[in-house]
């Protein structure tokens, strides 16, 4: 029996533009209008402001640059250029956080501060189209040729392509001493070479930013916990989708205070690694 993969080729960017995700992102954008005027109904309530009396016990992580890292996730044009497929999911959420420039603060004070700067990225090659099963996210993201390259050893096509990082970034990744971890194919960096990178530097110590948050963000999260990191998430270094089925933002917040050993913001973070 075929399954839908069978005589199925991936969605061209353009397709996936004027199709099925920009279909979404018009059904989300009612419900972003809808937060929009509830936000001017009641602007004292800010849904993803800390909130006033936490019960959880607080952050005791001390910054050690000595054995510190800042890692990216997914810093690639795709989620983070208007220009990207995502743009129509997680513009609003990219663009109220100001994800763009407060990853470029963290990348920026992280080389002053002169410790470890890893970026895991996300690629898709052709033999990853023949997935026999995928989740949601996954298949949209196959579908609409998200990160897409033309193969492992094969960089044709690459530059300015949405796997490639944005522009503003590219100083920082390509200036010879950045780690570029293998990709991951999910969400995790369970299936990548990021904890080996860091702990061949003697890291122990992760400052957490990048997209997208309830994804891979948060996948890495948990990963890196899982294996005996100590983690602070940058709350608005990172930005997730927000449509209809759910605010992928406000559902990553939870889990990072939930389980990250803190949880900073960008100001806090540039502050310590200037320290």
């Amino acid at each position: 029996m075929c399954n839908d993969h069978d005589h199925k080729k991936p969605l061209s960017r353009r397709d996936a533009l004027r199709g099925g995700l920009t279909a979404a992102a018009a059904v989300g954008g009612a419900a972003i209008a809808g937060t929009a005027h509830a936000k001017a109904q009641d602007k004292v309530k800010d849904p993803y402001a800390p909130p006033a009396k936490s019960v959880l016990p607080p952050s005791n992580m001390k910054l050690d640059l000595s054995r510190a890292a800042l890692v990216v996730t997914d810093p690639q044009n795709d989620f983070l250029s208007p220009d990207g497929v995502t743009w129509g999911v997680v513009g609003e959420s990219v663009t109220r956080n100001n994800t763009v420039s407060n990853i470029e603060r963290l990348f920026k004070a992280a080389k002053a501060a002169d410790i470890t700067v890893a970026v895991s990225p996300h690629y898709y090659y052709p033999t990853d189209h023949g997935w026999k099963f995928e989740g949601a996210l996954e298949k949209l993201m196959h579908n609409i040729g998200m990160f897409d390259r033309k193969g492992a050893l094969n960089v044709d096509g690459f530059e300015g392509s949405g796997a490639d990082w944005l522009d503003v970034y590219k100083p920082y990744i390509n200036d010879g001493k950045t780690i570029v971890t293998s990709p991951h194919k999910v969400y995790g960096n369970d299936t990548n070479d990021l904890s080996l990178q860091l702990r061949k530097q003697g890291v122990d110590q992760v400052i957490l930013a990048g997209m997208s948050a309830n994804l891979c963000t948060e996948s890495h999260m948990r990963e890196l916990i899982e294996q005996g990191f100590e983690v602070a998430v940058v709350s608005d270094g990172t930005a997730a989708a927000i449509i209809p089925d759910g605010d992928g933002y406000l559902a990553a917040l939870t889990n990072f205070r939930f389980i990250a050993n803190a949880v900073w913001t960008t100001d806090e973070a540039v502050k310590l690694l200037q320290a």
